[in-house]
């Protein structure tokens, strides 16, 4: 990624003028990266603008794929020129070693929620504080002469019972597709890790031809399925769910889904550091704010108070206690990122 593109000039030009705008007395705006569409929209209306209304600190949002955000973090630790102040991570990667470089401790910071029952042990760690947990699922359109519905990775790679396109995540963290075609093969999910790369690539290239959009951002998946570019995809939930609430005609299955989730995270050098440890801590303070933005996502909250403010409709759509002992797959986060760039480089060479 480059550091000098007309995507970080746009946030330098957007800062400047908001500077030059604000009256003396106003607070900086605090800087986070997002992913962008109806995930920012639902983070905005139930935790920035709350937060600003309260607070008087204005939140401003860059969104960029994950992949620009680690580069854009990384990158900007190592010059010393540090203009975000947050950005979202994959709960995965907040564990490794690349995270820790470009980003701020925060265990002294995360002390004041040790006590919070309803939160649980991993709400605030060192890598960042939890701000929701997914997962990364097969996703369909729903189609009325359909007699079945596909409901596993194998209906996936099945392109005679379920014809259409097909769409996969295509950004610097290939693991849940390889998994999905290990899956596919027959390989049990007890057995899925260590993964079988030579074996998922094979499997791979059997699917490979039917596949229209590999997407790069949760924004790129929603819109590829609304303008009917697949049928069926590897999607994440929380995507899936605002695109039902959109009255697309979209449905899910849980069968060997993956748990994953998004760590809010402070950058090395953060300008306006205070102010978003103090975002940070609204979150996690306010269930109300956590159980706003998941009713819209489906996803899960960290606070089990505010899995009970929920709607029923909501709580009915996200995985079943049964669901998540049959069904829902932990990936193997020590194993992913001691393997992450190798695997990377090896989904680099095979996607192009």
């Amino acid at each position: 990624m480059k550091t000098t593109s007309a995507f970080g000039l746009a946030i330098s030009l957007t800062i400047g003028a908001a500077c030059a705008d604000r009256p003396a007395w106003a607070q900086d705006p605090i800087i986070i990266a997002s992913t962008g569409g109806a995930y920012d929209r639902a983070l905005k209306e139930a935790w920035f603008d709350p937060f600003t209304a309260e607070t008087g600190i204005p939140v401003t949002i860059v969104s960029a794929t994950n992949a620009e955000m680690r580069a854009k973090a990384s990158a900007m630790v190592k010059a010393g020129n540090v203009t975000w102040d947050l950005y979202l991570e994959g709960e995965i990667q907040a564990a490794s070693e690349a995270h820790r470089l470009a980003t701020e401790d925060l265990t002294e910071f995360c002390r004041q929620f040790q006590a919070r029952q309803d939160l649980p042990e991993n709400a605030c760690t060192a890598g960042g504080a939890l701000l929701q947990s997914t997962a990364t699922l097969l996703a369909y359109r729903i189609k009325d002469d359909r007699a079945v519905q596909p409901r596993s990775w194998a209906d996936m790679w099945d392109t005679k019972t379920f014809p259409g396109g097909r769409a996969f995540p295509n950004f610097d963290d290939p693991w849940r597709v390889l998994a999905a075609a290990l899956l596919a093969d027959g390989v049990k999910k007890e057995d899925l890790f260590p993964l079988d790369v030579e074996r998922a690539f094979t499997k791979l290239d059997e699917i490979r031809d039917d596949v229209t959009v590999w997407w790069k951002t949760g924004d790129q998946s929603v819109q590829g399925f609304r303008n009917a570019e697949y049928d069926l995809g590897q999607i994440w939930l929380t995507r899936a769910r605002a695109m039902k609430n959109e009255d697309l005609p979209i449905a899910w299955s849980y069968e060997a889904s993956f748990l994953v989730g998004d760590r809010v995270a402070l950058v090395k050098g953060a300008p306006n550091r205070e102010n978003a440890l103090k975002l940070i801590a609204y979150w996690l303070d306010n269930p109300a704010v956590q159980a706003k933005a998941c009713d819209v996502l489906s996803c899960t909250p960290p606070s089990t108070e505010a899995l009970a403010l929920m709607s029923e409709a909501t709580r009915q759509s996200m995985p079943t206690a049964e669901d998540l002992r049959r069904n829902v797959i932990v990936p193997d986060a020590e194993w992913i990122n001691v393997n992450a760039a190798s695997l990377l480089q090896q989904w680099n060479s095979w996607v192009r």
